[in-house]
C-alpha cells in the first residue's frame, strides 16, 4: 500500500506543483509506473475546478467562475500539458523535417504557430465550458463530475499514446524520457480503471448511456493524433502527450455539448 502510495505522490510531483511528503523517493522506472495514476491527477484537477467554478459564479457569474477555474487549473498544473500543445504547433508548424521539428519543439521560446494554437484552443475550450455550465440550468455537481471526467479521459488517452507507440528522441536528457520506458501492463489496466470510474458516474447522474460513445471518438482522435506525430518524427515526445491531452480534453467537452443539444 505505501508503494502505490508512493507512486501516486510520484506522479502528483510531476504532473502538478502541488507539494508531496519528505519520504518520497524518485526513481525512473518508479516515475513510469506511476503513470497508471495520471487519471487520478485528473480527478485531483478536475475537483478543483468544479469547486473554484462554484465560488466564482456563487460571488460574481458563470463566466468569471470558469475563467478562475481554467487559471486555477493551469497554476495546479504548471501549464504542463498546455506548454506541450503549444511546443507541438510550433514544431508541427514550422518544422519540415524530423530534426528541425524536434529542435523547435525543444526550444523554450514560444513562436506564431504556438501562440495562436493556444490561444484559440483556451478560447475554444472556455466557450466550450460555458455552453455546458449554461445548459439547462446543470448543478454544481453534475459540471463537477464533467470536469473530472475531462481531465481524466484526456490524461489517459496520453497515456495510450505511451503504451502503443516510441518515444522519438534518442537523447536521454528529455524531461518525459522516464515516463516513455515500457511498463508493466497492469499499469495500463490500473489507469483505465480510474479513467472509466467518472464517465461511469457522469452516466449515472444524466441517465444517458449513449455518452459512452465518447470513448472510441477520443480514441480515434488519439490515433490520428499518434498516426501524425509518427509519421513526422517516428513517435512521440512529451509535448506531444501534452497535445493529446488538451485535444480530447477539448473533444470531450465538444462531444458532450453537441450530444446534450440532440437528446
Amino acid at each position: 500500500m505505501k508503494k502505490q502510495l508512493s507512486l501516486f505522490f510520484i506522479a502528483l510531483q510531476f504532473y502538478t506543483r502541488l507539494p508531496i511528503p519528505s519520504w518520497v523517493t524518485y526513481s525512473q522506472d518508479s516515475l513510469s509506473k506511476a503513470t497508471r495514476f495520471l487519471p487520478l491527477i485528473g480527478w485531483i484537477t478536475g475537483m478543483v475546478n468544479g469547486v473554484i467554478w462554484f465560488v466564482g459564479y456563487y460571488l460574481l457569474n458563470v463566466e468569471i467562475g470558469l475563467l478562475l477555474s481554467m487559471i486555477v487549473s493551469v497554476l495546479m498544473t504548471g501549464a504542463f500539458h498546455e506548454d506541450g500543445f503549444a511546443d507541438v504547433c510550433d514544431g508541427f508548424g514550422g518544422g519540415w523535417t524530423k530534426e528541425k521539428i524536434l529542435e523547435i519543439m525543444k526550444d523554450s521560446r514560444l513562436g506564431t504557430y504556438g501562440a495562436s494554437g493556444l490561444i484559440f484552443m483556451l478560447a475554444f475550450k472556455y466557450l466550450l465550458l460555458q455552453h455546458l455550465a449554461t445548459f439547462n440550468n446543470i448543478d454544481f455537481y453534475t459540471l463537477t463530475v464533467v470536469f473530472i471526467a475531462g481531465h481524466s479521459l484526456s490524461r489517459f488517452m496520453a497515456a495510450t499514446v505511451i503504451f502503443t507507440q516510441s518515444y522519438a528522441r534518442d537523447t536521454e536528457d528529455s524531461k518525459a524520457k522516464p515516463v516513455a520506458v515500457a511498463t508493466h501492463r497492469n499499469t495500463f489496466v490500473i489507469a483505465g480503471v480510474l479513467t472509466i470510474i467518472p464517465l461511469l458516474a457522469l452516466v449515472y447522474i444524466l441517465q444517458q448511456p449513449e455518452l459512452l460513445l465518447v470513448l472510441p471518438v477520443l480514441y480515434v482522435v488519439t490515433i490520428r493524433m499518434s498516426s501524425y506525430f509518427k509519421k513526422w518524427i517516428g513517435g512521440y515526445t512529451g509535448d506531444c502527450l501534452g497535445a493529446v491531452q488538451q485535444v480530447t480534453e477539448v473533444v470531450f467537452y465538444l462531444f458532450l455539448a453537441i450530444s446534450w443539444k440532440f437528446i
